[in-house]
C-alpha cells in the first residue's frame, strides 16, 4: 500500500504535520484510488520524520510511494499539485511544500 514519508527540520511544523497525519490519510486514499482500486485511509501509511534543515528545498518534503498504475503515472503531476496546495491550505504558515510521487513496482510482505 502507499506510503508517505514527511520530512521537516523544524520540530513545530513536523508536529503540525502529525496533527493532520488523519486528513492527510484520507486525501492520498482519494487521490491515489484509480480504477477498481479504491483505497481506504487505514492503508496509508503516513511518517514524520526530521531533516536536516540547511540540506533541504524547503520546509516540508514528502516522497509518497505507490505502485505505477497507468493512470497514476498519467495523473502524477496533478497528484503532486493536488497534495501540495491540500497540505499548504491546512497549515498556511507554511512557506513551501514539495511533493514528489514515486510510482514503482510494489511487493507486500503479508498475505490476504
Amino acid at each position: 500500500m502507499p506510503t508517505a514519508n514527511i520530512y521537516s527540520s523544524e520540530l513545530d511544523v513536523r508536529d503540525s504535520v502529525i496533527r493532520i497525519a488523519p486528513l492527510l490519510r484520507e486525501f492520498l486514499a482519494r487521490e491515489l484510488t484509480c480504477g477498481e482500486l479504491v483505497l481506504q485511509p487505514d492503508e496509508i501509511s503516513v511518517r514524520v520524520i526530521p531533516g536536516c534543515g540547511a540540506a533541504m528545498i524547503a520546509p516540508i518534503e514528502m516522497e509518497i510511494t505507490a505502485h505505477a498504475f497507468k493512470e497514476r503515472v498519467s495523473r502524477s503531476d496533478q497528484t503532486c499539485l493536488a497534495v501540495r496546495e491540500f497540505v499548504r491550505k491546512l497549515l498556511p504558515s507554511v512557506i513551501d511544500v514539495r511533493v514528489w510521487l514515486l510510482l514503482v513496482d510494489l511487493g507486500h510482505s503479508w498475505e490476504g
